[in-house]
């Protein structure tokens, strides 16, 4: 049976690994608000299912396949005056250490518990591997689209400034991938999600054009809405970043100047 002194040794540890990671966490909330510094995002690359097709599309990657986020976030940044580059993307390769997974329809409880042992994970595996230097990192699962049809949902968590992404390891999917990251990205940045349980963007912040006349069709998605609109019922998915913009209501959530 363990002894009250090591129970309490393992809370005081625990405790001061808490402290530390708030600690962190708050410096980087406070750059990110000030968009004064281009923020340095760095993208890993999981294979999730143990796939050769999986580890195959992973090996092909490179910084360029995700530079469409960086542009993306940039042009739009500069929309808003942002004055410099936002964010500079970098692929830093494959990650063997799989980072924890999110619990499948876990309650709210379970779903606090996974975020912090999350953001707890990044910060002991920046600490112990020197990978400490970018300002925001994104854990990117890949899956073989043959064998996992459909995805589960990707979190980006504004505490820690860390994503875990789910993606198909398909070039089809490349240009999907990179909405879903950069979707993902926006929220470490303070943007909420501005869909409803049904999936349907939420008028008028999850419209990119929301006072265009007439209405529909919408012609790109709100990147936190997440569809495309073209009618009071039926959506469309984007296929690229070309096909979504940054939403005023998103901006504002990001700091990021609103005339």
């Amino acid at each position: 049976m363990m002894s009250q002194n090591t129970r309490n040794i393992r809370y005081l540890i625990l405790l001061l690994i808490l402290l530390a990671v708030a600690g962190n966490e708050m410096m980087a909330r406070l750059k990110v608000a000030s968009w004064d510094q281009t923020l340095q995002v760095r993208i890993y690359a999981i294979n999730a299912d143990s796939r050769p097709v999986t580890k195959n599309y992973i090996d092909g990657l490179g910084t360029k396949d995700f530079k469409s986020i960086e542009a993306f976030i940039n042009s739009e940044a500069r929309r808003y005056d942002i004055d410099i580059d936002a964010i500079k993307v970098e692929y830093a390769g494959e990650l063997l250490e799989i980072p924890p997974q999110p619990p499948l329809l876990g309650s709210v409880l379970e779903n606090i518990f996974w975020s912090l042992r999350f953001r707890a994970w990044a910060w002991y595996w920046g600490m112990t591997t020197g990978n400490r230097t970018a300002d925001v990192n994104l854990f990117v699962n890949y899956f073989d689209l043959e064998t996992t049809p459909a995805l589960h949902h990707s979190v980006g968590l504004r505490g820690g400034l860390i994503g875990l992404i789910n993606a198909f390891a398909d070039n089809a999917y490349r240009g999907s991938n990179n909405v879903v990251i950069a979707h993902e990205l926006m929220h470490t940045f303070g943007a909420s999600d501005k869909y409803d349980a049904s999936n349907q963007p939420i008028f008028p912040d999850g419209y990119a054009d929301a006072y265009q006349d007439p209405l529909y069709p919408q012609k790109r998605a709100e990147i936190m809405g997440g569809r495309i609109p073209l009618s009071p019922t039926q959506l469309r998915m984007p296929e690229s970043l070309s096909d979504v913009a940054v939403g005023v209501f998103s901006a504002a959530e990001m700091h990021w100047p609103i005339n």
